[in-house]
């Protein structure tokens, strides 16, 4: 199975709470699907070392529908423009 990524977006905050999160768009050329995958991790320093990681991947339309506008969110509809160039002539 070959996955083709693009990271849409990244935030780490540290060092006592160590929080990542990413989005991804990704796309299964075996499958022929086009997705967004979400990863976070969350480490607590003080309470011993514990570690909290959630994946998920949901349809595009399902992650630009999630509340608010991320750096995610405007990287992807960045990315949208440009395939469908909105600049296009209609005729061509």
């Amino acid at each position: 199975m070959a996955l083709l990524k693009r990271e849409l977006y990244r935030q780490l905050r540290g060092p006592e709470v160590t929080h990542a999160d990413r989005s991804t768009l990704v796309f299964d050329t075996d499958k022929k699907s086009l997705y967004v995958e979400r990863e976070v991790t969350h480490l607590e320093v003080k309470i011993g070392g514990t570690v909290e990681y959630q994946a998920d991947t949901m349809d595009i339309s399902d992650y630009l529908k999630q509340g608010g506008q991320t750096a995610g969110h405007r990287e992807l509809w960045r990315l949208l423009r440009t395939i469908f160039d909105e600049r296009a002539d209609p005729d061509e």
